[in-house]
């Protein structure tokens, strides 16, 4: 949230409706042209070319985009974040978005545009409660999203795969046989998408009981054992989880958040009592604001909370040092918290190699790139913009901090569970993808083959080699100086 000096807080810019009628609904073109589309799009880029990735600009610099990344964020935070890149290659990899952005951008691509998630690595796939309260799985992070071609979004996957077999010590064998599964899952799930019609497609979306009944034959018992246990853990973490682990009851009989720096650093440590109470009238100003992203009945909801404290809280790898706060709100009473999650957003990494954000602040890219992507997306996802006396504009999303949410635990995956995961992972990044793109001429771009398949698990062994000479790069920076971190926070 902005700094206490913060001045006013605006509303988010509506666009004017277009009218019905031939400018609104223009339709997808006939099949047989967007099967063309598809495979014209193999001139642009040969299928079998991603095979053979190699860095455009062999004097690149990775360190140098992370500097210019750092320089926008907190300046106690970034040690943090460049000592979380340091700990593996999978760790910087998770940061280095900016960094691969780069690297596609150089490239040749299929024009097959579709909404990006930006980020898509394994670790940013995941489970969490729908409004309809069941536990869905999906894309969970979407800081980068922005349009573009759609193999952007796959090669960062499956080099994410790579990169964590190497992590676990997985051999090559099983290594390539993860990154297959999700490449093969992607193409056969876009494919089998591109038979559906537009409103059945807008209405599919991936069950936690679903991924058990779909990948139950792939993975031994044990596995499988270990998956349901998980789903039922999810439930668990929600926001009376989120009361007990982060706030205490102060003598005024109000909820106060602990303090844990720097992963979570209360108002009250941060800033004087004046500054504070500044603070927190602008917070309020902007929860106000951002209600008005969400539709009149959720709208409604959120006005039956009050704000009573804000705590910085660190969180992931690449999203450290941006401005992240957690809003403690609560209802009836103490017994009825809220948790919202507020972050600032930057523009994508992608936004300089592909085209401008049709919208002026990210926060709403944000929001609206995921509830393109997901099929079900939080019921208090929005943002708002708000400016500073410096006259800068912070542009923030929100979201409730804890819902139901689960993750794969990476560090403990099996290559058999791996492949399993790859292929969750993928069927739900497709479906993203053929929501908002051309399922059918991406699907005629990749075809029935596997062609496609074995190229984009050659990328990923060679970015996932690229990847670790950049990872030592930062090691090597930091043993002499050059880059400060804080390790093991």
């Amino acid at each position: 949230m902005p700094h206490p000096a913060t001045d006013h807080t605006s509303t988010p810019t509506r666009r004017p409706t277009a009218p019905l009628g031939r400018a609104a609904l223009h339709g997808t073109p006939p099949p047989e042209h967007r099967t063309e589309q598809g495979r014209s799009a193999r001139t642009l880029l040969p299928r079998r070319s991603t095979a053979a990735w190699e860095p455009a600009d062999h004097d690149r610099d990775p360190l140098a985009i992370l500097r210019a990344q750092n320089a926008h964020r907190v300046p106690g935070l970034v040690p943090v974040r460049m000592g979380r890149m340091a700990a593996t290659p999978f760790s910087f990899y998770r940061g280095a978005a900016a960094v691969m952005a780069a690297d596609l951008g150089a490239g040749a691509t299929t024009g097959l545009t579709v909404q990006l998630c930006g980020d898509a690595h394994l670790a940013n796939f995941g489970g969490f409660a729908s409004p309809e309260r069941s536990l869905v799985f999906d894309v969970n992070d979407f800081d980068e999203t922005h349009r573009g071609p759609f193999e952007w979004d796959v090669q960062r996957l499956v080099a994410s795969l790579e990169i964590a077999g190497r992590h676990r010590g997985m051999s090559r064998r099983d290594r390539e046989r993860v990154v297959l599964a999700a490449a093969r899952g992607y193409r056969e799930t876009l494919r089998s998408f591109a038979d559906l019609g537009h409103l059945d497609l807008w209405h599919v979306q991936l069950r936690g009981d679903d991924v058990v009944d779909r990948w139950r034959g792939s993975v031994p018992p044990a596995v499988m054992a270990n998956l349901r246990q998980a789903l039922d853990k999810a439930r668990t973490k929600d926001r009376h989880k989120a009361r007990r682990r982060l706030t205490a009851l102060h003598d005024d009989g109000e909820l106060r958040f602990v303090s844990d720096p720097p992963l979570l650093v209360p108002v009250r440590d941060l800033f004087d009592a004046d500054e504070r109470e500044q603070l927190l009238d602008v917070v309020s100003t902007a929860l106000a604001t951002y209600g008005e992203s969400l539709t009149g009945a959720r709208r409604v909801l959120l006005e039956r909370y009050r704000l009573v404290d804000l705590a910085r809280r660190v969180v992931g790898v690449g999203s450290v040092g941006t401005r992240c706060w957690v809003a403690l709100l609560v209802g009836r009473d103490n017994d009825d918290p809220l948790f919202l999650q507020v972050k600032e957003a930057e523009p994508s990494v992608l936004e300089p190699y592909t085209s401008a954000s049709p919208y002026r602040e990210d926060g709403r890219r944000v929001v609206e790139g995921q509830r393109l992507l997901q099929a079900t997306s939080d019921a208090l996802l929005g943002w708002c913009s708000v400016h500073g006396v410096d006259d800068r504009r912070h542009d923030y999303y929100f979201r409730q901090l804890w819902d139901w949410k689960v993750s794969a635990d990476i560090d403990t995956m099996l290559p058999v569970a791996m492949a399993a995961y790859a292929q969750v992972c993928a069927w739900v990044l497709a479906r993203g993808h053929a929501r908002s793109g051309d399922a059918l001429a991406i699907s005629a771009y990749l075809g029935k083959g596997d062609v496609a398949d074995h190229s984009f698990a050659a990328y990923a062994q060679r970015y996932a080699d690229q990847n670790a000479l950049d990872h030592q790069a930062l090691v090597d920076a930091i043993a002499a100086g050059d880059v400060e971190a804080v390790r093991g926070v």
